[in-house]
């Protein structure tokens, strides 16, 4: 009997999951199904208890319900916990279990598949909602000079500076407070990109041979990309690798078998 699995988001519609998911199904010999659920701004709760009602097995979580996901899990895996958003959840008869895997695709595609070390790098990472706690941790275990969060709203991120404190030099603000600093690794991990905006950031935050890294994905560069290529950064990135890299941790989660990131990379680079 077919398995089914789902991403849940809002909006949805530019999801890559469903191919992604599909491909390591095919990969592997597994038998799932795996489909893209809109899921109303007010209705994230009630989305997924009907998922499983009608036999959902697991679910990816996207923009905007990561922090919702998280107050929704019956259990919490430690870095779910330790991010404190949840992107991946598995039905086990009654229990919702969360577990958060973009930081580990984050890393694995900036460090693996970019070859982009981070330890000892100046890190700046945009954005305090649930993409951003997701990679903190993982990034300050790999021993960063520094993390600098920024945000909008400057009480956020200096909350979730000092959630992070005691795993490595992280600190947080506004984005007016940036000026004067550069950094080796600039993530974006807003949604701006989504409405086609970018961040109030100033000039000269790119080091020499610096990386932007957009968590987005899409056709073209998002408003960050052309920013940090105007700007000067050395190499850019989208989010797809990071994309197929929490995927494959989210399968091997659901399905014990690790599935291979690199030709689904590929082939959705091609097309």
């Amino acid at each position: 009997m077919t398995d089914s699995y789902c991403v849940f988001g809002n909006p949805i519609g530019h999801s890559k999951s469903p191919l992604i998911h599909t491909a390591f199904a095919r990969q592997t010999g597994e038998d799932i199904s795996y489909v893209a659920r809109l899921a109303p701004h007010d209705g994230f709760a009630d989305s997924v208890k009907d998922f499983i009602a009608a036999g959902g097995r697991g679910a990816n979580v996207t923009i905007p319900f990561k922090e919702e996901a998280y107050r929704l899990a019956d259990r919490l895996t430690p870095r779910a916990k330790l991010a404190g958003a949840v992107n991946t959840l598995s039905f086990n008869e009654a229990v919702i279990v969360g577990d958060n895997t973009d930081g580990a695709g984050l890393l694995r595609d900036i460090t693996i598949n970019l070859d982009q070390p981070v330890a000892g790098k100046r890190i700046l990472l945009l954005g305090a909602g649930g993409a951003a706690r997701g990679a903190i941790g993982p990034l300050l275990e790999q021993g960063p000079a520094t993390l600098v969060i920024a945000n909008r709203t400057a009480q956020k991120a200096i909350a979730l500076a000092e959630h992070f404190a005691a795993l490595g030099k992280v600190s947080g603000g506004a984005y007016s407070a940036l000026s004067g600093q550069i950094f080796d690794i600039v993530i974006n991990a807003t949604s701006a990109s989504l409405g086609g905006e970018l961040p109030p950031l100033p000039a000269g935050l790119f080091a020499p041979d610096s990386l932007a890294y957009e968590m987005m994905y899409g056709r073209g560069d998002t408003p960050f990309l052309l920013y940090a290529r105007e700007e000067g950064a050395t190499r850019l990135s989208d989010g797809l690798g990071m994309l197929v890299e929490q995927a494959a941790e989210a399968f091997y989660l659901w399905r014990g078998v690790r599935p291979e990131a690199a030709p689904v990379m590929a082939s959705l680079r091609s097309a």
